[in-house]
């Protein structure tokens, strides 16, 4: 499994739109091949800032590689950059290959 990260620097005054942005979009993950489960996550607020982070679980990185490449990439992503006065900078993207995975038994 591979799972990709991004992290948002949020301004404060911006957070309600922020989430209102994610909440509201039209998702294009559901039907791409290799797409496990998307979260989106609240993180911890800092005086300049709220860190938010998208967590995509894939079944592997050349399925999450594909999905950069597709149509469905590119409309998720259409307007993105309208978006930019919400953040304090670019997203940060971590990618993650799952070396060893941990269930409840």
């Amino acid at each position: 499994m591979y799972i990709a990260m991004n992290r948002f620097k949020v301004r404060p005054d911006a957070e309600q739109d922020f989430e209102e942005v994610w909440l509201n979009r039209e998702v294009h993950l559901n039907a791409v091949p290799g797409f496990v489960e998307f979260h989106l996550l609240r993180g911890p607020r800092k005086e300049d800032h709220r860190l938010y982070s998208s967590h995509t679980v894939w079944a592997s990185e050349q399925h999450f590689l594909d999905w950069t490449r597709s149509e469905a990439f590119r409309m998720a992503h259409k307007g993105a950059a309208g978006n930019k006065p919400l953040y304090l900078g670019p997203p940060e993207f971590e990618g993650f290959e799952v070396i060893q995975t941990v269930e409840r038994t």
